[in-house]
């Protein structure tokens, strides 16, 4: 094939290349107006407005630093009438809980109304972000209580022997290695760290009174570990009803005035721009896939002669 051939075939497919790209970006550009016109409440999460707030916490509760930052910035935002904490999780650090129990906290002192709905699972940490709300809704299944605190380490000292291993290890004090993984925990070490989990399970029970109006007394005949379905849970005073986000949406609605339908904009800590390109970016790649499909250029497929 003489070189002129081979240069008009190769323009042919930069030029069919270039087409394709730029009917992929034709189609992300079309596919996101269609979904603001499909979808005003899309449009509304980054042009502002009245609108309801929903932090999601999912799988193990840290301390989100960004998050944390976003409910701050929430409690101060004018526009915000409610916020709705939707949990699924087993629960986390208890670190990681104070600091969303204390911002969540900061939300209602600020005048918004707070609402807690419980999902699969809200135990531990994953209860003690829902105490600050107003009202806290469970399904009658949700998994949930499971007051208290738990260290957990592993000692393998005696394997060790059987391997002819020796580990040797140097510390400030006696305390310093408490626990650890190459010696058997001392009395004075098992003594202190107890003393640590007493006094961080005195702060769980204080959270769960002060936020239950609960005796002390009474909270501490709940929280030995039990985890409890959503229906024990309600009887013993630790939730306030059976439903999810629609019946949260309906009390909103009664007991504070925030319309049912006021549209709900989810807690995130990327900036409105940001999250306009990360979804124009999805619907872009979406339909590139899609055209690369139709090509069949997609890998396993035999391009077509």
């Amino acid at each position: 094939m003489s070189l002129e051939a081979d240069l008009l075939l190769e323009r042919r497919r930069l030029k069919r290349r270039l087409s394709l790209w730029r009917g992929a970006f034709v189609l992300g550009v079309v596919a996101l107006l269609a979904l603001l016109a499909g979808r005003p409440e899309a449009a509304g999460e980054w042009l502002g407005g009245a609108h309801v707030g929903r932090l999601t916490l999912s799988g193990a509760i840290g301390e989100d630093r960004r998050l944390l930052r976003e409910l701050d910035r929430a409690a101060r935002d004018p526009e915000l009438r409610a916020l709705i904490v939707s949990i699924n999780s087993p629960g986390g650090s208890v670190a990681g809980g104070e600091a969303f129990h204390a911002a969540i906290q900061r939300v209602r002192e600020a005048g918004k109304p707070v609402v807690a709905v419980m999902g699969g699972t809200a135990a531990s940490a994953g209860y003690m972000v829902a105490l600050p709300a107003q009202r806290i809704f469970a399904r009658e299944a949700t998994l949930t209580g499971s007051i208290g605190v738990i260290l957990q380490s592993f000692e393998v000292s005696e394997l060790m022997a059987r391997l002819g291993l020796r580990a040797e290890t140097l510390a400030s004090g006696p305390l310093k290695d408490q626990p650890s993984p190459f010696r058997p925990l001392t009395e004075e070490g098992r003594a202190a760290l107890s003393a640590v989990i007493e006094d961080m399970q005195a702060q769980f029970v204080a959270r769960v009174a002060a936020g239950r109006a609960l005796p002390e007394a009474r909270v501490r005949e709940l929280a030995d570990g039990r985890v409890m379905s959503g229906r024990q849970a309600l009887a013993a005073g630790l939730v306030d009803a059976i439903g999810g986000e629609r019946e949260a949406r309906a009390w909103l609605a009664e007991a504070h005035g925030v319309p049912a339908g006021l549209r709900v904009r989810e807690l995130d800590p990327r900036g409105p721009a940001e999250r306009a390109l990360s979804e124009a970016a999805r619907l872009f790649w979406q339909g590139a896939a899609s055209l690369l499909r139709a090509e069949g250029w997609m890998p396993g497929q035999i391009h077509p002669r």
